[in-house]
């Protein structure tokens, strides 16, 4: 391993089971880049540098390939169980560091404790789960109906995956599409967000103290991903892309793989619906709202973004919510008692601004928060705006922060077109004591995921994943490890 490395500060009074690697993760070893370019990586709640981290070009993507390919054969071959074993380890490697875990990615990302240690067990899981599907990746036998011969399927890893994570959830993201490649068989090249790569370098070498052999998992940072994600999805020896990030950037990475017509999977953006009908549960929509909106404080890809309620709840609902996400406690991430942490940058405190003042400028009212707070960080208070008016950019774009935009409407018909009425089809949220109308209601909604009488949808055994501009594919569940494998049809005769 190399030298180049980030001592992360104890934990309960121990010190940290590691020094965090900073360099790429290219076969067996840590390297630096060889240009020696380094990232500064920053601490949201403040802005100053954390540590530097090696800066990857396309020669060590491509690297990467050759360190992925050299693993591939060895890899596909290892028996289901043994790679069930192995991912099951690293469950419990991630599992016995949770709290270190969770305050790395606290300091990196600036969310609240308490949500760093959700995504750290929510990560986790992914490797226990598909260490259990790993052996269950069972084939199909049947009879031509012509009686002609026998239909023989087989499951077989598709080959080496280019893996593109996000800042938001750099945990979960990053085993979300790890632990099924590895269950399939195939090995991956992990480019994480240049924001937040510690986590994901931290996993990394979880991973390999864990058992999983080298080369069949590398990582690469890099300020230049366009060009070396070019490089290595036009290197034919890579079979599968897994992104999830923003739609544009989505389009952008599919028109790129089309070129070697690579099997891509693509979780995008969302503009999340939050419907609450007059029959509802009052406290129960609160209570749900606060975690479709307030996890990761709104930064999160299915966080409730437009909150559509009828005229006879509407009023009450506003006044409850205000008061709920007012007394949250805004501070730094690793704070205990902080519940509302930092977004991950200026740049999303100047859109969630951009997004507020023209909500209010075409009529909205702020019920609460819409100002930044002044002092060092990249803070924005939780928020509420109601009588958001149509056209807003608020109700197209995601605001990707602690607001919540709120509309009301006078029939479930209205609330439906509202809902629909965007490019996004990701996850959406339906409250009503009318479980059929509930039922009626979300069969109706263009989403991928819509929770009923709930304000989480996420889950590993859940099929993840969203409809017309949100993406393609599902991760998690059984759908999520049959991206990885191609079927193989054998025509018999006996």
């Amino acid at each position: 391993m190399s030298d180049l490395s980030y001592a992360a500060p104890p934990v309960s009074g121990r010190d940290a089971p590691f020094a965090i690697p900073t360099g790429l993760l290219i076969g067996a070893d840590w390297v630096d880049a060889a240009g020696g370019g380094r990232i500064a990586i920053l601490d949201p709640a403040n802005g100053e540098t954390l540590t530097h981290v090696a800066d990857a070009d396309e020669a060590e993507g491509l690297a990467a390939v050759d360190a992925a390919a050299a693993a591939a054969a060895g890899w596909a071959a290892t028996a289901p169980r043994k790679r069930a074993d192995i991912l099951l380890a690293c469950f419990h490697a991630m599992m016995a560091e949770q709290e270190w875990l969770a305050q790395l990615i606290s300091l990196e990302n600036g969310k609240a404790l308490g949500d760093a240690r959700g995504e750290v067990a929510y990560a986790a899981e992914f490797f226990r789960w598909y260490a259990e599907e790993a052996v269950r990746i069972n084939g199909e036998l049947a009879i031509a109906p012509g009686g002609t011969n026998r239909i023989l399927v087989q499951y077989q890893p598709i080959g080496i995956a280019l893996l593109i994570t996000p800042w938001n959830f750099p945990a979960a993201m990053a085993t979300r599409k790890i632990a099924p490649a590895l269950a399939a068989g195939c090995t991956c090249i992990l480019k994480p967000s240049e924001e937040t790569p510690l986590t994901a370098l931290a996993i990394a070498e979880i991973m390999r103290r864990a058992g999983v052999p080298a080369g069949v998992v590398n990582v690469i940072n890099t300020t230049k991903p366009a060009p070396v994600c070019s490089a290595i999805l036009h290197d034919p020896r890579v079979r599968k892309l897994s992104f999830t990030g923003s739609t544009q950037v989505g389009r952008k990475l599919l028109r790129e793989a089309a070129d070697t017509v690579i099997s891509s999977s693509m979780e995008l953006g969302g503009n999340a619906p939050f419907l609450v009908l007059d029959d509802a549960d009052l406290d129960a929509a609160i209570e749900g709202a606060m975690i479709a909106k307030m996890r990761n404080a709104g930064e999160a890809c299915t966080a409730a973004n437009r909150f559509y309620v009828q005229r006879g709840i509407h009023d009450r609902f506003v006044v409850a919510l205000c008061q709920r996400m007012g007394a949250l406690k805004v501070g730094r991430g690793t704070d205990a008692d902080t519940q509302c942490g930092a977004m991950i940058n200026r740049a999303s405190i100047d859109k969630i601004e951009r997004l507020v003042t023209d909500a209010v400028d075409r009529g909205a009212e702020i019920r609460l928060g819409g100002r930044t707070p002044d002092g060092p960080g990249f803070f924005y208070p939780p928020s509420v705006i109601a009588n958001v008016q149509p056209g807003s950019a608020i109700l197209d774009e995601e605001v990707f922060g602690p607001v919540a935009a709120v509309i009301p409407f006078d029939d479930p018909e209205q609330a439906i077109a509202l809902a629909n009425a965007t490019e996004y089809g990701l996850a959406a949220y339906v409250y009503s004591e009318n479980l059929k109308a509930a039922l009626q209601i979300a069969d109706r909604i263009e989403c991928g995921m819509i929770a009923v009488n709930r304000g989480l949808v996420s889950d590993a055994a859940a099929p993840f994943g969203g409809v017309k501009q949100s993406g393609l594919g599902r991760e998690g569940s059984h759908h999520g490890l049959i991206e990885y494998c191609e079927a193989k049809y054998i025509a018999v005769s006996w």
